[in-house]
């Protein structure tokens, strides 16, 4: 049904995977809130674009109308106007939920943890912006998972697109989800999308084609800035003039080889009002083992700054931008990669075993493990009164644990504790 048990080695997988995360998070001086999983049902609807009907809605037992959340970015938007907060850095990790139809293969999932980093309050223009187009490079450069790129575009630059083709305002929003696609499927297909689903007359889609196909870096912002019908359009003016910004950052950041400037990026959802990026990890055509791992956009996000102004009763702005890691992609890829290398994850910290080699010694196996307890060390023993000695180790060997602490009677009477390097298979007293 679209959700999962996750075993030890997954969720040890994936502590993992969430410490590197959330390492780089605190890098950038952010602090962990908290939210609840039900929201009001009216909080979340018409937030989403078309993701609207994927909400999973709820009635409690006194008829209020509740859903649970859908995303991390909502819940933190009504958190900043509920509390007046209108500057705050912070990051949340946490299950969402979508009616989705699942893509188990895909990492898609109804039930799915997400990582986001936000960056709430005014300052000055494409700071924060390239900030967290940093941490997108940061994170995947961290975590290994080959090469990748993050395609940037401004919603501003889309609407002025739209505009000039002659798409009426009322429908830029549907428009946008129609583009959006553009990673999933071809022009074509698109184009039959927006001309017989939406009613877009043929001439407009194809003169949206010409611009929508386009991607390059600073030299391509220049050349819109030159187009002579986008440079008349004051949005698509300031989106570029945006542009020019952050890539001059994005340049002093060291970051730009990885960087696209992608005109048909167009994030379906609809509370994005500036720049929007999303990273896709980038197929290797001579490694076949590569294309067994392509999951698309592994992270996204862009600028928000109307958001928090809907939940405000006085429609107070708190401009906003922020960055969400795909953890559930990004912990296929790992999954993947463990069962194809036959490498046994750890799932326990335990360090030492302590073990006996004859009988009646329970006594001081439970005095010796009790001392390391209370010294802070993890130990474990077997749970049976006089385990065979070579069960014990094999023990050991079977869940990773280092080492052996091992008294028999000779011990005892020496007053030492055997120590066994459980891999090497020497001992020390």
């Amino acid at each position: 049904q679209g959700t999962r048990d996750h075993p030890p080695a997954h969720v040890r997988l994936r502590d993992l995977l969430l410490a590197t995360v959330v390492a780089c998070f605190k890098r950038h001086g952010a602090s962990a809130i908290d939210t609840p999983v039900m929201e009001l049902r009216e909080m979340l609807i018409g937030k989403y674009g078309e993701g609207t009907k994927l909400i999973y809605e709820l009635q409690d037992q006194g008829g209020e109308l509740l859903a649970l959340r859908y995303d991390l970015t909502v819940p933190f938007a009504r958190y900043l106007a509920m509390n007046k907060i209108t500057n705050m850095k912070r990051y949340h990790i946490a299950k969402v939920y979508r009616r989705d139809n699942p893509a188990t293969s895909r990492g898609r999932y109804r039930e799915f943890y997400q990582c986001d980093f936000d960056i709430a309050g005014q300052f000055d223009p494409m700071i924060p912006d390239a900030e967290c187009v940093r941490i997108v490079h940061e994170v995947l450069s961290d975590l290994q998972l080959g090469d990748f790129l993050i395609k940037v575009n401004h919603r501003q630059i889309l609407n002025g697109v739209l505009a000039i083709c002659g798409v009426p305002e009322s429908k830029f929003l549907t428009m946008c989800s129609s583009v959006d696609k553009l990673d999933k499927m071809p022009w074509e297909e698109v184009r039959n999308e927006m001309v017989g689903e939406k009613g877009l007359s043929p001439e407009a889609a194809n003169s949206i084609g010409k611009y929508v196909q386009l991607h390059g870096g600073l030299d391509l912002v220049g050349q819109l800035l030159q187009d002579p019908k986008l440079s008349q359009n004051k949005l698509a003016k300031e989106g570029l003039e945006d542009m020019k910004l952050l890539f001059e950052y994005l340049t002093l950041f060291g970051i730009m080889g990885k960087i696209s400037f992608d005109l048909s990026l167009a994030r379906g959802l609809d509370y994005y009002t500036g720049v929007i990026f999303e990273a896709v990890l980038v197929q290797q055509e001579n490694n076949r083992m590569e294309e067994v791992f392509s999951v698309g956009s592994v992270a996204g996000g862009g600028r928000y700054d109307e958001l928090v102004g809907m939940f405000d009763p006085k429609g107070r702005k708190v401009p906003c931008v922020g960055v969400s890691i795909g953890i559930e992609r990004i912990f296929s890829i790992l999954e993947q990669r463990v069962k194809a290398s036959g490498e046994k994850i750890r799932t326990t910290e335990t360090q030492v075993l302590v073990a006996t080699p004859h009988k009646h010694l329970v006594a001081a196996r439970l005095k010796l493990i009790s001392e390391l307890w209370d010294a802070g060390i993890k130990a474990e023993m077997l749970y049976k009164k006089d385990p065979k000695l070579l069960k014990q180790l094999q023990y050991c060997e079977d869940t990773g644990i280092p080492l052996a602490a091992i008294v028999g009677e000779q011990e005892l009477a020496d007053r030492v504790v055997k120590l066994r390097d459980v891999a090497r298979r020497e001992e020390v007293s």
